[in-house]
C-alpha cells in the first residue's frame, strides 16, 4: 500500500525538506485588508514580518474544503492512502476541513490526524510519518507510531504580550492574565488542543530559562530526544540559544524554526517556543 503525507503550511518545514521527503502541503492565509497571501506560498515569514510593521495586524484563514479534495483526489491517481497531519483543532477548522475532505472523496483512504499543537513540534509528527511512509510501513502502523509520539511531545512558548491571541480568540483563560500584561512574560502551552497559560513569569530571561528546566525534566534520563527552537523574526537571539543548548546537551538533535505569518498573526513578533520529542 502507497501512502501519501500532507500537512499545512502551519507546520513550516523548509520546502526542501518537504520535498525531500515528498510532503504536500496545504497553506493557510493571511489577509491584508483586501488582499490575500498564502503563506509560504505567496508570502514568507520575513515579508509578513516586515508588512506587519507598516500596516494593521492581518486576519487569518484555514484552507477551503475544495482545496483539500482537489489535493486528495490528485493523490488517488498515484497513492492509495493520506496520512493528512493538522494543526491543533482546538484554535483552527483546519484539520476538520480535511475531515470533511477525506469523507468526501473516493479512490483513496484520507487518515486525517490532529497534532493538538502547531509549528515545527506539528512537524515533527509530519516528518516522521513521511520517513515511515517511504520506508513502506502502512497507514495503521504509522497513525500507531505518530500516537505514540503524543505521549513525549512537548511545547512552550512566551510572547511579549497577549494582545494579539487575546483579539484572535486563540486564548482561553486570558482573562485570568487580563491586568498584569505588562508585568509578565506569560508561558503557554497547548492544553486539551486550546492554548492555555501555564505559568506568569516576569522577564523574558527567566521564561526562557522556565522552558529550559521543563525540557531538562525530560532529557535527564538520558534517552534521545530532538528539540526545537522556534522564534518569531529572532533568528540571531534563536542561533545563540541553539549554541548554548548543543553545549549543555550534546545528545539531544536541535534545529531552529519559526512562527509564520499565520501563527506569527497571533503570537506577534518576538515570540520564541521550544519544543521536543523522544526520538
Amino acid at each position: 500500500m502507497k501512502t501519501a503525507v500532507v500537512t499545512d503550511s502551519t507546520a513550516y518545514i523548509p520546502k526542501e525538506l518537504r520535498e525531500n521527503l515528498n510532503i504536500h502541503m496545504i497553506p493557510l492565509s493571511v489577509i491584508f485588508g483586501s488582499e490575500t497571501y498564502q503563506e509560504e506560498v505567496e508570502i514568507t515569514a520575513a515579508d509578513f514580518y516586515e508588512e506587519v510593521k507598516h500596516k494593521d495586524l492581518p486576519t487569518t484563514s484555514q484552507p477551503p474544503v475544495g482545496e483539500f479534495t482537489e489535493l486528495f483526489e490528485k493523490l488517488s491517481k498515484e497513492y492509495d492512502a493520506v496520512i493528512s497531519i493538522h494543526l491543533s483543532s482546538g484554535i483552527s477548522g483546519t484539520f476538520q476541513g480535511a475531515v470533511t475532505a477525506g469523507s468526501m472523496v473516493e479512490d483513496i483512504q484520507v487518515f486525517p490526524f490532529d497534532s493538538e499543537i502547531s509549528c515545527m513540534v506539528q512537524g515533527f509528527y509530519v516528518i516522521e510519518a513521511a520517513e515511515l511512509a517511504a520506508a513502506g510501513k502502512s497507514p495503521q502502523e504509522i497513525i500507531e507510531r505518530i500516537e505514540e509520539m503524543k505521549k513525549s511531545i512537548r511545547a512552550y512558548f512566551m510572547v511579549d504580550d497577549l494582545s494579539h491571541l487575546q483579539r484572535g480568540g486563540r486564548l482561553s483563560s486570558a482573562q485570568a492574565l487580563i491586568g498584569s500584561l505588562l508585568q509578565v512574560k506569560p508561558l503557554l502551552h497547548f492544553e486539551d488542543k486550546k492554548i492555555v497559560p501555564f505559568e506568569k513569569i516576569r522577564t523574558r530571561k527567566k521564561a526562557m530559562k522556565r522552558m529550559v528546566d521543563l525540557f531538562w525534566e525530560d532529557v535527564k534520563s538520558g534517552e534521545p530526544y530532538q528539540a526545537v527552537i522556534i522564534h518569531a523574526n529572532r533568528e540571531d537571539e534563536a542561533r545563540v540559544w541553539k549554541a548554548e543548548l548543543e553545549a549543555e546537551y550534546p545528545n539531544v538533535e536541535f534545529m531552529i524554526s519559526y512562527f509564520g505569518p499565520v501563527i506569527g498573526t497571533h503570537l506577534g513578533e518576538g515570540a520564541m517556543g521550544f519544543g521536543w520529542v523522544k526520538k
